[in-house]
């Protein structure tokens, strides 16, 4: 026994509350956005060693005196100036000691969804790239994506989420496709409409929309009845995967 070392403590032990070293801890956010019928993330471009000229989630490092939550913001708002989030919700902690080639490096990051309809400004150095065609990325980012990706394919199978991607009024069809692009599968828009109307996730307006350069009736403009996150299906955890168009009515 060391001179000094409690009779009781296990030898290499470490105090609650304390490390053996410091590690660098940092936030990241997935931001995903459907445009031109595709899922999209928000990426920009490193200049700096390591990985200069490949693509990295925004975020960076957590303040000593802040929130991650606080922290994710600040770093949104200097990297890509993005402010119009519809909903953020904390997807994993990366712990991999070897993640960042400098020193080791926690990341805890975060998923962002913006709605359809709009159109960000954001700087020179970042873009929309589909998440089924990433360009090289930097760290293990393109896995924390797909992460964010199965992740929402999950949420939009139980709850309402969907309300944070599509525009304030759709179509059905305008609907569907945003669905498509997310969950990256072929979806009846019959279907879709029957699944989400019987759990009361959208609504039907009074509005219709611009008739078709075609000729034919307007489509119906429909909402979703709620703009927070809801869960409408509890039990869907314990049933085997199904999408949304295999579903039918009881």
């Amino acid at each position: 026994m060391r001179v000094g070392q409690n009779p009781n403590e296990t030898p290499g032990f470490v105090p609650v509350g304390e490390t053996s070293s410091r590690f660098r801890h940092e936030v990241l956010a997935v931001v995903f956005q459907v445009r031109g019928r595709r899922l999209r993330a928000l990426l920009w471009q490193r200049a700096r060693a390591p990985f200069a000229g490949s693509w990295a989630l925004p975020g960076g490092l957590v303040g000593d005196h802040e929130r991650l939550g606080s922290s994710l913001g600040r770093h949104m708002a200097a990297k890509v100036d993005l402010t119009d989030v519809a909903y953020l919700e904390q997807l994993e902690t990366r712990s991999d000691v070897d993640r960042d080639p400098r020193e080791r490096t926690i990341a805890t990051a975060y998923v962002a969804l913006v709605s359809a309809n709009l159109d960000p400004s954001i700087p020179a150095d970042a873009a929309w790239h589909p998440v089924d065609e990433l360009p090289p990325t930097a760290f293990d980012h393109a896995s924390i994506i797909n992460s964010g990706r199965e992740r929402l394919r999950a949420k939009l199978t139980y709850t309402n989420v969907g309300y944070a991607l599509a525009p304030e009024t759709f179509t059905i069809a305008e609907l569907r496709d945003v669905y498509v692009a997310c969950l990256g599968h072929a979806i009846s828009a019959t279907n879709l409409q029957r699944v989400l109307l019987r759990r009361k996730i959208i609504e039907a307006t009074n509005d219709v929309a611009p008739p078709p350069s075609s000729g034919g009736r307007p489509a119906t403009l429909y909402r979703f009845a709620e703009r927070t996150l809801l869960v409408t299906d509890p039990f869907a955890v314990f049933r085997p995967p199904r999408s949304l168009d295999q579903e039918r009515s009881t």
